[in-house]
Formats: structure tokens, C-alpha cells, sequence
């Protein structure tokens, strides 16, 4: 998908999870429309390539909040930021560990909000107006088998979307979430290849296909852009029509 009609030169956009996935689509797409991404990961060999490709790399454990809070704490203002990195445990409902789901908890909804405030705080200190994108996903819309702790975490990503929204607008930050279906990064290929399991998930998608990481990245930048001027608050399905039945 072209993307290059998005102009952010001149932009300091952090983003997390961007060493693999859908953060690293929206590291790439960034980075063609003139963006100076800040690209946050854990994977040492993805943030070296990122960087010989231009972007400032942090290496980081997303679920160490005394490191999250030392490196966010070097940054510089940001116009925007992505919240892209999350983990996934599966497990039936009736199985629930308390390790598992304060595992992702920690990732997916600590880490994201600690690392939006901080970024808001500077941004809002400085008079920056900018946008800010929480990559939720149809896990928080609708009930899936074995992600009990998954569907709460990105739930709550949903509901933070909404408080950020409220607080920060004041101050021309927007704050929106994308909700994407099954998405197809190399890891997801690999997890969707067993046709009794793939096949009933195509089905249930009314365009009858998984998504790309580039059909995730251009709705995230668009609400990063201009093109977004007036639209805060919103949590915005990207599931080829799942959550509409």
C-alpha cells in the first residue's frame, strides 16, 4: 500500500515493538514519508538494520519499568508516537496463571501507558501538538478462545485510548487506537499455516483474507498525519469487516 503521499519531515515519531511486525512496517512506512523515527525493540540484529537504515535504535525489555523510565527520560519532544509492542500467552480461560496474564499486562498495557505519558508530558511541556496511536487489536471487540489475558490487555489499551483522548486533547494531542485482525508478520504465518485453523478464521472475515503489515501501517500513519486534524478517541477496526457480524 502507498503510503507516500504522508509527508512527516521534520517529525520525531517514537516508535515500540518496531523490531519486528507491525512496528517494524510503520519504522519503514515512517521513514519514507521523512520521519525521524526513534525505534524502540528487543531484537539486537532488527534495531542494527534500522539503524544503518536511518533510525534512532533503543534496545529495551518493555516489561522493565525502571529501564523504560530511564530511556524515556533521554528522549527528545516527540510529534508522535506508535505503542506497537505486545505479547501474546495463550491459554483456556479456565487456565489462567497469574504469571501469564501479569506477563501481558505488563507489556501491553503498563509499558504503553508509561511510555504515552511520558511522551505526552515532554510534549505538552514543550507546546507540541501532535498524535499519538495504540496498536490495539479485534481481541478487545470481540471474545476469542484461549486469549482471555490478551482480550483484557488490549480492552484496557482500548479504555486508556479513551482517557488519554480526554486529557491530552486540550493540549492538540490525539490519541487513537487501531484494531487489526490477524495480521500476517513471519510469526503469524508460521502460527496461521495449519488449515484447521486458518480456514474457520477466513471464513469469519467477510473480505476472506488475513492482513498485511502494510494495510496496518497506512491507517497508522494517516492518524498520525494532518489527515487525522479531527479525529481523537476512536478505536478502528482493521479486520476486512470480523467485528461487523
Amino acid at each position: 500500500m502507498n503510503t507516500a503521499h504522508f509527508d512527516f519531515s521534520g517529525q520525531r515519531i517514537l516508535v515500540t515493538g518496531a523490531s519486528s511486525g507491525i512496528g517494524w512496517e510503520v519504522a519503514q512506512q515512517l521513514l519514507k514519508a521523512g520521519a525521524q523515527v526513534y525505534a524502540m525493540g528487543r531484537d539486537p540484529l532488527a534495531l542494527q538494520k534500522l539503524a544503518t537504515q536511518g533510525c534512532q535504535v533503543l534496545r529495551i525489555d518493555m516489561a522493565d519499568h525502571l529501564q523504560l523510565g530511564a530511556l524515556l527520560g533521554e528522549l527528545p519532544v516527540m510529534h508522535g508516537m506508535v505503542n506497537c509492542a505486545g505479547i501474546s500467552i495463550l491459554e483456556a480461560a479456565t487456565e489462567v496463571s497469574a504469571g501469564a496474564f501479569d506477563q501481558v499486562m505488563t507489556v501491553n498495557v503498563r509499558a504503553a501507558a508509561m511510555t504515552a505519558a511520558s511522551v505526552a508530558k515532554a510534549m505538552i511541556g514543550s507546546g507540541v501538538k501532535g498524535s499519538i496511536v495504540n496498536v490495539s487489536s479485534q481481541a478487545s471487540l470481540v471474545a476469542l478462545d484461549d486469549h482471555l489475558s490478551y482480550c483484557a490487555s488490549k480492552g484496557a489499551m482500548d479504555a486508556m485510548t479513551r482517557v488519554q483522548c480526554g486529557e491530552w486533547g486540550k493540549f492538540g494531542i490525539r490519541v487513537n487506537s487501531v484494531n487489526p485482525t490477524v495480521t500476517l508478520t513471519p510469526m503469524a504465518q508460521m502460527a496461521w499455516s495449519e488449515p484447521s485453523k486458518r480456514d474457520p478464521a477466513l471464513a469469519a472475515i467477510p473480505l476472506g483474507r488475513f492482513a498485511e503489515t502494510s494495510e496496518v501501517a497506512a491507517p497508522i500513519l494517516f492518524l498520525l498525519s494532518n489527515a487525522a486534524s479531527m479525529i481523537s478517541g476512536v478505536s478502528l477496526p482493521i479486520d476486512g469487516g470480523y467485528t461487523s457480524r
